[in-house]
């Protein structure tokens, strides 16, 4: 059932399910619930879109042999390095109080004042309002559920990476 699944059709379910996700957390976790988003949440965000952009890219390309395979690996690889964030965010969120670190100063003012390469090393890092949890769903914080997301969806472009298509059976 599975291995009849055209390369194209799960593709084009990666990049709904980016979709999906980035609204959620734009409509829902910000809108209705008035959540800010942390540094760390918004460098998963730009890992989501970034597996979603790979995705449409593949779906409107519909690449034969190699093709699919390069695009399963850089969508796999977006959702790899998002959920090392997503780890590290998870890890801050359950540090005992007194091992959290101090809170920083915004996003933009970074970006406004600091070069690049230290903004980018001070969000990896995390600060207080990453360690956080403001919200939960089924006992999972945010960042549990954008981690569950990412393993999911590596698992996906591996298979998507590694099957045996139809065409080549």
């Amino acid at each position: 059932m599975l291995q009849s699944l055209s390369s194209r059709l799960v593709f084009l379910g990666l990049a709904l399910m980016a979709i999906f996700s980035i609204l959620f957390a734009l409509l829902y976790l910000e809108d209705v619930l008035n959540l800010a988003a942390c540094p760390l949440c918004m460098t998963q965000r730009v890992f989501v879109v970034l597996w979603g952009v790979f995705a449409l890219i593949a779906v409107l390309h519909n690449p034969g042999g190699w093709g699919r395979r390069v695009y399963g690996v850089l969508c796999a690889l977006a959702a790899i390095a998002g959920g090392a964030v997503a780890a590290r965010h998870v890890w801050l969120q359950h540090l005992p109080p007194d091992q959290v670190p101090a809170c920083g100063p915004s996003l933009e003012y970074m970006l406004e004042t600091l070069p690049f390469s230290e903004t980018l090393s001070i969000v990896l890092m995390g600060d207080g309002n990453c360690a956080e949890t403001m919200w939960t769903f089924l006992g999972l914080s945010i960042p549990e559920q954008t981690l569950a997301l990412f393993v999911v969806v590596t698992a996906i472009c591996m298979w998507q990476t590694f099957r045996k298509y139809p065409d080549q059976v």
